[in-house]
């Protein structure tokens, strides 16, 4: 009997707690708010579809065919943040105050078969931010990401099936870098990335494993001019990151499968650069999840796949729960 599998790989890095200071933030402050502001859906949140058949074939997309998925993500970061109010020297006022962001994105997807074995990639995202400790909203585009799928080798049943990937990131959405950090929320990482890696599956029946590794360049912003703790950014070097992911995909059915899966992201520091020449640096970040994702097949050929992941680190958003759906778009296609 045929058999199939969907398999999640979600991962998001956001920055640790908050400090503030009633008259000025510290530069540690600034380079922790810097990482915190990078795009949550960065490493995260990434899908990806394995499918297998029992004659020899290629996974991905055939020649000339197209295919559209709309997917629902949502993540919750909470933290507490500290107020402090000085004078003196002497500590007039101590306050903790809960702080959370909350991040809704909808993403429309768009694949196109180049060869029965490369498939070209689109991803629109559009993103809705709300922080509750400033009580602030921001609804924009996010950073448009185009991906390349290679296969090298058809499937073959009872070996392994080997699928190798590039993805170039934008920043069309609105940079950390440019806005008012007090006033404002960002709908992207501000800054141009470039990511590639391998990725690994063999199907056990029932059971099917698989593995991911990537890594994650990130390209330096210049001619920055925002003002952050009374002093003027001009130039941000993000770190690169380092991400592996694993897990296995079991059929309850021929019609539903359960998939468990986790991924671990390091980043590298990240520097800030301001106009007197001063730097800042973040400490590095690593960041891990654990995520269930449930797969219907509602018809041959289509799949709708809801998910959920949890943080395991500090760096890592507590919640995460996430729907993916394809669209019909039989009228695109030639005749």
């Amino acid at each position: 009997m045929k058999r199939w599998v969907l398999i999640g790989c979600i991962g998001l890095m956001a920055g640790g707690p908050a400090w503030v200071m009633a008259e000025e933030k510290s530069s540690v402050d600034q380079a922790r708010e810097a990482l915190a502001k990078q795009d949550e859906g960065d490493e995260a949140k990434k899908l990806e579809e394995v499918f297998t058949a029992t004659e020899k074939n290629y996974s991905l997309l055939k020649k000339g065919k197209r295919s559209l998925t709309y997917g629902f993500d949502y993540s919750y970061f909470g933290d507490q943040r500290l107020d402090v109010d000085i004078v003196n020297g002497n500590i007039r006022n101590f306050d903790v105050t809960p702080d959370a962001q909350h991040t809704f994105t909808n993403s429309f997807t768009i694949d196109y078969g180049i060869l029965n074995n490369l498939t070209v990639s689109t991803r629109v995202p559009l993103v809705v931010k709300y922080e509750t400790s400033k009580s602030l909203v921001n609804t924009d585009v996010g950073d448009v990401s185009v991906t390349l799928r290679w296969q090298p080798f058809a499937y073959v049943p009872g070996k392994p099936s080997y699928t190798f990937f590039g993805t170039l990131k934008t920043k069309t959405g609105v940079s950390p870098y440019e806005i008012d950090v007090e006033r404002q929320l960002p709908s992207g990482a501000g800054y141009y990335s470039v990511s590639a890696g391998a990725s690994a599956s063999k199907v056990l029946d029932p059971v099917i494993v698989f593995g991911s590794l990537s890594g994650t360049f990130a390209l330096p912003e210049t001619d920055l001019n925002q003002v952050r703790g009374g002093n003027l950014l001009t130039k941000v070097a993000p770190g690169n990151t380092l991400s592996f992911s694993a897990g296995f995909s079991y059929a309850l059915s021929y019609d539903v499968s359960l998939s468990i899966s986790n991924q671990i992201s390091f980043t590298d520091q990240t520097t800030l650069t301001f106009l007197d020449g001063r730097e800042q640096v973040t400490q590095d970040s690593l960041s891990a999840t654990v995520n269930f994702s449930l797969g219907v097949r509602v018809s041959d050929t289509k799949l709708i796949t809801t998910y959920m992941g949890f943080g395991l680190t500090e760096d890592s958003p507590d919640v995460m729960v996430g729907l993916s759906i394809p669209i019909n778009i039989e009228g695109l296609k030639e005749q």
